[in-house]
């Protein structure tokens, strides 16, 4: 134990001495870090502040920034408050790469902290963010699937496309209603597709959900250049059974459609 603490101690005070060059006080970075492994609810945030510096201080400087996320990373599994937790997890959406992946993903399957690390994940412009979050699906419960869901969603994951639309037709309502609002999101062929086909069989309390997916992804196929589909999609839904603000909703996007060249 005292040599892990030690090792841990060490890659602070070396990680803060790479930051340095950045015009990041080490010392002060390095204390920061060290408060952290305390930091809870009602205190003062105030003394995170050195990091925040850093991360600003670290843009443009691809060594140092690396340096300071393998540091918050490394945070995560030192058995942080869930207060620090969240903190670091918000750090990472802005500095946030592959390597910061299996620390978030570890925290993905635990209720209390799943939902922060999505939100980092969501935003880590890497594929090993998506496959962590695609990885984990399968293997939450239905608390943490609409969730897992809606940043697959997020992300506009195409390889979730199948997974996701295996989720339409589930018992729980919730989890259902975020499948239908991601593959919207994914905005692609297949999704429509998927969508288009539940759409014919949805149960009463899933027909808007599914309509309202229908009219996003409609709106996205429109924006990659899709028009045909697109509006293939809006006359769909600009039929009798639909409720007004849906068929208003299609007429704007067949007008929009006929305007894009």
């Amino acid at each position: 134990m005292m040599t892990s603490q030690v090792t841990t101690g060490m890659n602070v005070a070396s990680g803060a001495a790479a930051i340095a060059a950045s015009q990041t006080d080490a010392a002060v970075l390095e204390n920061a870090f060290n408060t952290l492994k305390t930091y809870d609810w009602g205190a003062d945030p105030e003394i995170l502040k050195p990091i925040d510096r850093a991360i600003i201080a670290t843009q443009g400087d691809l060594a140092a920034r690396r340096a300071l996320e393998k540091m918050l990373a490394a945070a995560l599994v030192g058995g942080l408050s869930r207060s620090a937790q969240d903190y670091v997890c918000r750090r990472l959406r802005i500095v946030g790469t592959a390597q910061s992946v299996p620390a978030l993903a570890a925290m993905l399957p635990d209720e209390e902290t799943s939902h922060i690390a999505r939100y980092a994940l969501e935003r880590i412009p890497d594929e090993a963010a998506a496959t962590a979050l695609r990885d984990a699906l399968p293997k939450v419960g239905t608390k943490l699937k609409p969730g897992m869901i809606g940043s697959l969603g997020v992300r506009r994951d195409q390889q979730s496309t199948k997974a996701i639309a295996e989720a339409l037709g589930d018992p729980d309502i919730a989890v259902s209603r975020a499948a239908a609002q991601s593959l919207g999101l994914i905005g692609t062929s297949a999704a429509a597709k998927h969508l288009s086909a539940f759409a014919n069989k949805a149960s009463a309390d899933m027909r808007l959900p599914t309509a309202d997916a229908l009219l996003v992804c409609a709106e996205q196929l429109l924006a990659d250049g899709k028009k045909a589909e697109a509006l293939a999609l809006y006359r769909a839904l600009n039929s009798d059974d639909q409720p007004t603000r849906v068929k208003l909703a299609a007429m704007k996007g067949m007008l929009a459609a006929a305007m894009k060249k």
